[in-house]
């Protein structure tokens, strides 16, 4: 099997995820592999909005649509570049994790996908299967489940 030449690693900012940035970051360093880094956000409501805009003022544009993703994503491939990952491409999304990833591996046409193992072996991971789950079942690549707990 030879080498990966296009990685995706999805990440919402918690460690458990950016657990799995980092060892996406190593391989992608090892590979020479390119690195994607997908962060799939909702919007925020109306309500979300204007209490922000209340609060923060001017600075509300830091916390309503994909600003705080696009935060995620600057500590993220931060962090992989710190792993070893030259190439790196950031990917801000708005929709659920499991569309996103699985259409970003897609689009990319990357032949890994990356995420952690929260949620795995949680009572509603079980029955209502959890994003690791649901995103290799749909991926149609490689997948590496992190164990990240």
């Amino acid at each position: 099997m030879g080498s990966y030449k296009k990685i995706v690693v999805g990440t919402d900012g918690s460690d458990t995820s950016l657990r799995a940035v980092d060892r996406a970051g190593a391989l992608a360093g090892d590979a020479g592999a390119e690195l994607i880094i997908v962060c799939a956000y909702e919007p925020a409501s109306r309500e979300e909005v204007k209490a922000a805009s209340d609060a923060l003022k001017e600075d509300a544009y830091q916390v309503v649509g994909s600003a705080p993703a696009e935060s995620v994503l600057r500590d993220a491939a931060d962090r992989a570049r710190s792993g070893g990952a030259a190439k790196i491409d950031t990917v801000a999304v708005q929709g659920s994790p499991v569309e996103v990833l699985g259409d970003t591996v897609e689009d990319r046409n990357a032949d890994l996908l990356v995420v952690g193992s929260v949620g795995l072996n949680t009572l509603s991971g079980r029955i209502l299967g959890s994003v690791p789950q649901s995103v290799a079942r749909r991926a149609g690549v490689d997948v590496l489940i992190v164990h990240t707990t």
